[in-house]
């Protein structure tokens, strides 16, 4: 059988985006700058060991996926971190936070129940003996 992609009906075309720019690396690590404030383009190169060039078309697709905002001042660009895209990802890993959240909670349970029964017949095997 061929493998095949499946995408849920669900997913926004702008969700999507912008999980592709965050699947990068270097492009999670251009918005970890970027928390601490406005930087020029430059600024933000010289902090990678990559090229320039590779760090202009990161923050291409970052603008892109709206994840960075960019203005001019004089002859630099200078980008800032824009979160508002985020929030939509955030709102998806709820779902699964919520999952882990409720199977912890019935695995802890689970495992509360089983010591208890191993609890009581150990206590049961005791006064047999």
């Amino acid at each position: 059988m061929r493998e095949r992609s499946v995408t849920h009906s669900a997913a926004t075309p702008g969700r999507e985006i912008t999980f592709q720019a965050l699947a990068d690396p270097t492009r999670r690590a251009v918005l970890d700058l970027l928390r601490r404030g406005s930087q020029p383009a430059g600024q933000i190169a010289s902090a990678f060991p990559v090229s320039r060039p590779a760090i202009s078309k990161h923050l291409r697709l970052l603008r892109r996926a709206h994840l960075v905002r960019e203005h001019r001042e004089g002859r630099h660009r200078v980008y800032q971190l824009n979160p508002e895209p985020l929030r939509a990802v955030d709102s998806w890993i709820e779902q699964y936070r919520v999952f882990w959240a409720s199977s912890l909670n019935n695995l802890k349970a689970f495992v509360e129940a089983e010591h208890a029964r191993e609890r009581e017949a150990a206590r049961k095997q005791r006064k047999k003996s």
